[in-house]
């Protein structure tokens, strides 16, 4: 459960789909990034743009505070591919970006053991957040119904508040007009 949970850390939110970066990916097959990048580009009709798209500028600077952070606190990070200083420091090439089925397609050119096993883990996480979705999808939908029916009620109570205090105001008034003290002639 703890790799679920360290894989779906690693999964992204960019150009509204859910993705893993290559760095993170050859990290959880335990192979060199570079080495990771080669083997997907002499494959690279398995990879349509809905499987795998290449980060612009705008879309690296928001996702690189998430994975230096994430760089900080994993423990399951490979030391050949996170270098921390000197040369290779800097990411020189932008990232690529790898959906679901982009990551299904990966286990027909990784065919290692670990490449096996991190696959079926990783489309697990991919399966799990869809179901977490999916809940929370639900749980949206009924405090947005909820949400509509108190505001109706807060426009009633509202008016019946009003009500009842001009209700109240006009007894206070009819009060005042009784209890005054009568002028003129008395009997």
């Amino acid at each position: 459960m703890q790799i679920i949970q360290s894989i779906q850390n690693r999964i992204y939110e960019i150009r509204g789909e859910r993705v893993m970066l290559d760095r993170d990916l050859a990290a959880l097959y335990e192979v060199e990034t570079k080495v990771f990048n080669q083997a997907v580009k002499r494959n690279l009709k398995r990879f349509p743009p809905d499987f795998m798209f290449q980060l612009n500028k705008d879309e690296w600077e928001r996702v690189r505070f998430q994975v230096d952070a994430l760089e900080k606190s994993d423990s399951l990070r490979s030391q050949f591919v996170t270098l921390k200083s000197g040369r290779g420091q800097h990411v020189k090439f932008l990232p690529y970006a790898f959906t679901e089925h982009g990551v299904a397609m990966l286990s027909g050119i990784l065919n290692s053991d670990k490449a096996v096993q991190m696959n079926i883990a990783i489309i697990r996480a991919f399966i799990e957040m869809r179901r977490f979705n999916i809940i929370h999808t639900d749980w949206k939908e009924q405090i947005r119904e909820l949400k509509d029916k108190i505001s109706g009620h807060d426009a009633q109570l509202s008016q019946i508040y009003d009500a009842l205090e001009n209700l109240l105001d006009e007894k206070a008034a009819e009060r005042k007009w009784e209890d005054r003290e009568r002028i003129g002639f008395k009997r």
